[in-house]
């Protein structure tokens, strides 16, 4: 207490107003040059991590504009892979005369146009295709006949030496990319190599090897778009070491990149870089986005200067203000006495004016509360909601498919070369419903994509089972455009195959109907299956619990899920509820 007073002596004037003064110059002045300084760095953390945030997003929409072209590509090589007269060609390749080799480059260079023509493959970043047959024999369209810097006597033992080679065999017939040209004699491309395998050979002893050559240009079409900060890259350290693939024109003066991936990115950040990587799944490369910080915050900079001037201005306001109004202190305390009763009352609004003196301080502190206290019971209300839909989101996360659409893509056109037109359906109408179930991350979906995506469901089944179900919907028209939760009625008829149909001996009909009655939509399944014995356990079950859980907690407490069935007559399910979230 005697260091207190001590402390305080200097302040202790006589005049209240002279005291209020003091306080307002320690309680104004600096708060608000820390406020300045506090506000500078989060404007610089904001935009640094904004700006970080944004170049993940462009080189993840750039990595997917890669994978377009890098299956292209991929596909491409299987094409040529499995085309039989290439195969026989190398097969029964010998070595050639200079006059048969000319020949046979001809014949091979016409195939493989024919091919490329025949399935409308985009070559347009394709450099140069190049065959190499058993007695590395090579046959290129789009470069001169030769194996590049290994077209040498010894070309056969130098190939068979390099990396690309091995790596190149021990893939087993799966197309490998390189961050270089293989062949080594121009830097502005970089290849792909896939092994030719002997298809009638127990052993799949290799016949030859196609290497494609494509442009780097195509990071032109694959970073297209983005702003013009910094700059982008795609990088390889497969091998430990890391290799540039591209760098763009526009680039910053950049380090030497060497070393692991993450040595050299922690060692461009402590040179003062702000880096962003990106992982492309097809190739493993790395794609990064590079730019000094001290270039990216001279914004902040301009926003800390100007945030020190504005303090300085309000702090000579408050200074100013201070000596104007430390002499009123006169606000009654009756009209505090009547806020507080009406506030007791359940009264939330004020609109009595204060003096700024100390009692006014009060009077307005005490409205300042009873406005923030509305607004926590608002914010609280909102997390409650908000826990809500994370629960929803939850919940429909669960049945939301988890399919690979390379594998989709590679077994439809596996089907189609080898002319199984069921499988080929099959993989087309999965690849669809996965498209449908994604949604492109949307929660709701038109009437009329959900039947789509019970189409392609019905069109998987008939196929797995010989067409033994038969398909029906009845749909009004008026509310095909709507927009409804998501997977509600697909999961419906799965449930009514898998349970009430796959069981039955013989066929089996499947009706989907909906209409909508007054303010609600009303959805019915009904099967003519094995039915249900037990009702208890469609309370058990997964399917249709999620969904009887998820319309509860999007559509609330109005909607209703009821389930009608007897053994040997088949089951109705029907669905009820209106088509907008009641608590929205």
């Amino acid at each position: 207490m005697r260091w207190s007073s001590m402390l305080l002596s200097p302040f202790r004037f006589r005049k209240v107003r002279s005291r209020f003064m003091v306080a307002m110059i320690l309680l104004s002045v600096s708060p608000l040059f820390l406020l300045g300084y506090i506000s500078f760095n989060i404007a610089k953390d904001t935009l640094t991590l904004n700006n970080e945030q944004t170049n993940i997003d462009h080189l993840q929409t750039s990595s997917e504009v890669a994978d377009l072209i890098f299956r292209n590509i991929v596909s491409l090589n299987r094409s040529i892979v499995l085309n039989d007269e290439i195969r026989n060609d190398l097969r029964d390749s010998k070595v050639n005369s200079s006059m048969q080799q000319i020949e046979m480059n001809a014949t091979t260079i016409d195939r493989l146009q024919k091919l490329i023509n025949s399935n409308s493959y985009d070559t347009r970043y394709v450099d140069s295709l190049c065959v190499i047959d058993l007695y590395y024999q090579t046959y290129c369209m789009g470069r001169s006949d030769d194996a590049g810097i290994y077209e040498t006597p010894t070309k056969k033992h130098d190939i068979e030496e390099t990396d690309w080679y091995k790596e190149a065999v021990d893939a087993k017939g799966r197309v490998v990319f390189f961050s270089n040209n293989v062949l080594g004699d121009k830097s502005d491309v970089f290849s792909t190599v896939k092994l030719f395998r002997d298809s009638e050979d127990p052993h799949g002893r290799p016949i030859g090897l196609l290497i494609v050559n494509l442009s780097k240009s195509m990071f032109s079409r694959v970073f297209i778009g983005v702003h013009n900060n910094g700059t982008f890259m795609a990088v390889d350290s497969a091998q430990g070491a890391l290799k540039v693939v591209y760098k763009d024109a526009k680039s910053i003066a950049l380090p030497v990149m060497e070393g692991s991936l993450s040595d050299t990115v922690n060692k461009l950040r402590g040179q003062g870089y702000l880096v962003s990587e990106y992982r492309n799944q097809t190739t493993g490369w790395t794609l990064m986005h590079l730019i000094q910080k001290k270039e990216l915050l001279k914004q902040s900079n301009r926003i800390g200067t100007a945030t020190a001037l504005i303090a300085t201005a309000i702090a000579l306001v408050a200074l100013l203000l201070s000596v104007i109004i430390s002499g009123t202190i006169t606000k009654p305390l009756i009209q505090i006495k009547k806020m507080m009763v009406d506030w007791n009352k359940g009264i939330r609004e004020f609109d009595g004016k204060f003096s700024k003196d100390e009692v006014g301080t009060i009077g307005e502190t005490f409205k300042r509360i009873s406005s923030e206290n509305e607004e926590l019971t608002e914010r609280l209300i909102h997390s409650e909601l908000k826990e809500r839909e994370a629960e929803l989101r939850s919940l429909q996360a669960q049945i939301k498919p988890h399919f690979l659409y390379n594998t989709l893509d590679s077994i439809y056109w596996m089907a189609r070369l080898k002319k199984h037109e069921e499988a080929a359906q099959m993989a087309l109408s999965l690849s669809e419903s996965f498209k449908l179930s994604l949604n492109k991350g949307k929660e709701t979906i038109p009437v009329f994509k959900e039947l789509q995506h019970i189409q392609h469901y019905m069109t998987i089944q008939n196929i797995r089972y010989n067409n033994r179900f038969t398909y029906r919907a009845n749909i009004e028209e008026s509310i095909m455009n709507t927009e409804i939760l998501k997977l509600i009625v697909q999961p419906l008829v799965e449930n009514a195959i898998y349970h009430g149909l796959e069981p039955k001996l013989g066929d089996g009909k499947i009706e989907v109907s909906g209409r909508k009655d007054g303010d609600y939509f009303v959805f019915v399944v009904e099967d003519d299956g094995v039915g249900i014995e037990d009702m208890s356990v469609t309370q058990q079950g997964y399917g249709l619990t999620n969904v009887r859980e998820r319309i509860v907690l999007y559509y609330g407490a109005s909607s209703s899920f009821r389930i009608t069935s007897g053994a040997g007559v088949g089951t109705k399910v029907e669905v009820r509820f209106k088509p907008y979230n009641e608590e929205a």
